[in-house]
């Protein structure tokens, strides 16, 4: 249904989308997952035909989008990362407003608007000012902007950052919504995995502009077929003992976590004995180490060094 064809954006020199070549099927919920600064925005620019591509192509239907805009705009909706709306006026004139827009009127927007409205649970908060909502509400009145002309493909960047628990859920609640009751293809970008995980399909991830690994969960997790993740509580911080594990043969991942260590290491090593030993030399507490099958996050960390949060 959509596809981007090696698409590459340059700004002032530097190279910030290399050669991206992504697919969207009709109906499904695709992640586009990666850390800050890996490109996903820009590239979701050139999709929305925000911005045009330096080199490549994104193609709606094998029709060129980049030759003709108005083809993507007719069907798509944007979930910015920024909150897009007007503080001074009400959820009901915000919509209203982009409504307009989108060309409806009279009874037809009425009822698009009462719609959306009960899809993100506002319809009672209509007449209220934006600039009384919370973060968390705005949000979901963004993402009712978004559907009002019923698109057929949903873009949302980082939907959820920032937001109460409550309204993070109603969120992806209503990602679900569109994706499989609605049919709605989805393009899903987060600093989330376990959103990523919960709502799509596939998934591509991107780093310094590129992407270096699709497929399911369970394809990319058989990146790291070979390996155990370890899970190491200590007493006390101790950046000895990770420059001793670092060394170690089997382990391939050392990252420092809020309640000690987490270290990605081959299948099947004698990795537990070391620890303790490095462990004992550097005058550090092992207080517990669980071992188990890495994880999505443990893929993602393996292959771009670094967490989604970075």
């Amino acid at each position: 249904m959509l596809e981007t064809v090696e698409l590459r954006k340059v700004f002032k020199g530097k190279v910030v989308v290399d050669d991206v070549s992504l697919f969207l099927d009709k109906g499904e919920s695709i992640g586009l997952i990666g850390p800050n600064g890996a490109g996903k925005s820009t590239t979701i620019s050139m999709i929305s035909s925000l911005l045009r591509p330096t080199e490549g192509d994104v193609r709606l239907n094998g029709k060129s989008i980049v030759k003709y805009p108005q083809e993507i705009r007719k069907v798509l909706g944007v979930v910015p990362q920024e909150i897009a709306l007007y503080e001074e006026l009400s959820a009901y004139e915000n919509l209203k407003f982009f409504g307009l827009i989108y060309k409806l009127s009279g009874i037809k927007l009425e009822s698009k608007i009462q719609e959306v409205l009960e899809i993100v649970g506002l319809r009672e908060r209509q007449k209220d000012l934006i600039k009384t909502f919370s973060g968390g509400m705005k949000r979901r009145i963004n993402i009712a902007a978004a559907l009002l002309h019923d698109p057929q493909i949903v873009i949302m960047d980082e939907p959820t950052v920032g937001i109460d628990p409550q309204s993070r859920n109603h969120i992806l609640d209503t990602v679900r919504l569109l994706n499989r009751e609605k049919g709605t293809t989805v393009l899903y970008t987060s600093h989330y995995m376990e959103e990523v995980e919960q709502l799509c399909s596939r998934m591509y991830i991107m780093d310094h502009g590129r992407i270096i690994a699709s497929g399911t969960h369970e394809e990319l997790q058989r990146i790291l077929s070979g390996e155990d993740t370890l899970l190491i509580q200590l007493n006390a911080p101790s950046p000895g003992l990770i420059q001793e594990l670092q060394a170690l043969e089997p382990v391939r991942l050392v990252e420092e976590t809020e309640k000690g260590l987490k270290l990605i290491v081959t299948k099947q090593s004698s990795i537990l004995i070391s620890v303790v030993q490095a462990a004992e030399r550097q005058k550090v507490q092992i207080i517990n180490i669980h071992v188990h099958t890495p994880s999505l996050e443990d893929v993602f960390l393996h292959l771009t060094g670094r967490t989604l949060r970075d």
